[in-house]
């Protein structure tokens, strides 16, 4: 099995590089996207060095030969796990936004999608975030239900990210129905 991790740039960025541990262990193939915002908070040599796998930051990275990554990255997986996923990578699939590596790869993407969503309970319950999930949701995209407890920001609520084990059980339950 082979799954695309976007990174996005939430304080949970450093739990996605246990999620490429925990694919590894059921010895699936991972690669690593991306945004910039996501490498503030996680290195790309963390990704690279647990991937085994170049990542994907770069909208026109300096290559040798010239390929298209977002098309390349869209057709490769049988999953695509974004996870953490802020508010505003929600927005951007929600509506068409494509301004960046990952936002341009998820509408290329052949495989289908799972969202795993970490963010301040205030940002998760705005009306506008809940219509873009919504949006989603009818267009086939699975999402992990968000955890609760203590949040980066200092308060106890909903909008953490959801726990290892519940974003692996989706995402294999989603990639196994892909397969069908």
């Amino acid at each position: 099995m082979k799954v695309l991790l976007g990174v996005t740039g939430s304080i949970a960025a450093y739990k996605a590089a246990a999620l490429v541990r925990l694919f590894q262990k059921r010895d699936w193939d991972v690669k690593v996207v991306m945004t910039k915002a996501a490498t503030e908070f996680v290195g790309e040599l963390t990704f690279r060095s647990l991937s085994r796998h170049p990542v994907y930051v770069e909208m026109f990275p300096e290559t040798e030969e010239w390929r298209p990554e977002h098309i390349a990255l869209g057709e490769w997986p049988d999953v695509f796990l974004i996870a953490p996923c802020t508010a505003n990578v929600i927005a951007k699939l929600a509506h068409g936004i494509s301004d960046d590596l990952l936002s341009c790869t998820a509408l290329a993407m052949q495989a289908p999608v799972v969202v795993a969503p970490a963010m301040n309970d205030r940002m998760w319950l705005h009306p506008a975030t809940q219509e873009n999930v919504a949006c989603l949701k009818e267009r086939g995209v699975a999402f992990v239900d968000v955890g609760s407890g203590d949040l980066a920001c200092g308060y106890q609520a909903s909008g953490r990210l959801a726990d290892l084990d519940d974003i692996l059980e989706t995402t294999v339950s989603v990639a196994k129905e892909g397969e069908a």
